[in-house]
């Protein structure tokens, strides 16, 4: 893992800004496929078909499996905390309140994250971090706007989101103890297979899925993209991260989904963007230079 600095390897800003462009377009995906599917069938098929894409992928890299249960349990706790709880949370709450709203939620996520790792003493409290994450988060609702409706449920769904990014700040910390030495791959890979088998167990008792409807192609294009780019490609992309800048600073990336689904929106369907989203990114932009720290070390330098 790489030393407790705070700071973002300079090959990971790239790799963040894929990755929220991966992950940013889970919330579109979920929103399409919930027209046909139940959440947790969802989310049983979004981790099922992501690990049926990987395998292949393991044996070409030639990567070993754990061994006994002392090799699975990382994997069990990753599973749970980074994939089956947050996708169900997440994916349940978005039955409650739109896209757009839980998006913000779910860039509350690096806040999580830093207090958990500071109530573990695995990570120092500092005031620049906390202001840093704060700040960003304004700049998310500047950007996006909070999009709060009245309708039925929808105090639920927030808190239903809220929980999915308390469980991603717990999955930091257990990715910072348990997965020192394993490959992007392999730890992508295995989580998603013990995450596999908690889902069919929990859809095939709440939503008997096999009792379901054949969804239409739409729906199934809109799981595939989820499995694939949301989640496969995407958790390679991940823990590539966390090697290199750890675990916190990986969770900044929910703070970047908002901006590019405004700046893929704009290269590739021709919407406009107002003075308010750019002003929402540029507060998001000084946050993560806040952050990382770098810039505010060269800025005291030159003074």
């Amino acid at each position: 893992m790489p030393p407790n600095d705070d700071r973002i390897d300079a090959r990971d800003w790239s790799l963040l800004a894929v990755l929220s462009i991966l992950w940013g377009g889970s919330f579109f995906f979920n929103g399409a496929a919930l027209r046909e599917l139940p959440p947790l069938t969802l989310v049983f098929l979004r981790v099922a078909l992501g690990a049926a894409i990987l395998l292949p992928l393991l044996r070409l890299q030639g990567i070993g499996w754990p061994k006994g249960m002392t090799g699975w349990t990382p994997f069990v706790a990753i599973g749970l905390l980074n994939n089956a709880i947050p996708f169900s949370l997440i994916v349940i709450g978005q039955t409650f309140i739109p896209s757009g709203l839980a998006s913000i939620l779910n860039a509350t996520t690096p806040l999580f994250t830093v207090v958990v790792m500071a109530a573990a003493g695995e990570e120092t409290l500092h005031i620049r971090r906390v202001a840093g994450v704060a700040l960003g988060l304004i700049g998310v609702v500047i950007l996006r706007g909070w999009g709060i409706e009245a309708r039925s449920g929808q105090g639920l769904g927030i808190l239903l989101c809220l929980g999915g990014a308390l469980s991603y700040g717990f999955a930091a910390l257990a990715a910072r103890r348990l997965l020192k030495d394993s490959p992007p791959l392999g730890t992508a890979t295995f989580q998603l297979m013990v995450s596999t088998m908690m889902m069919a167990i929990v859809a095939g008792v709440v939503e008997q899925p096999w009792r379901l409807a054949m969804p239409g192609v739409a729906t199934w294009s809109a799981v595939l993209g989820l499995a694939a780019l949301s989640t496969a490609l995407a958790y390679i992309v991940f823990f590539q991260i966390v090697r290199r800048s750890g675990a916190s600073n990986v969770m900044l990336v929910t703070l970047l989904i908002p901006v590019t689904a405004i700046l893929l929106g704009w290269l590739m369907l021709g919407e406009p963007i107002s003075a308010r989203e750019i002003a929402g990114a540029i507060v998001i932009g000084s946050a993560l230079l806040a952050i990382d720290g770098r810039a505010l070390h060269l800025l005291r330098r030159s003074v």
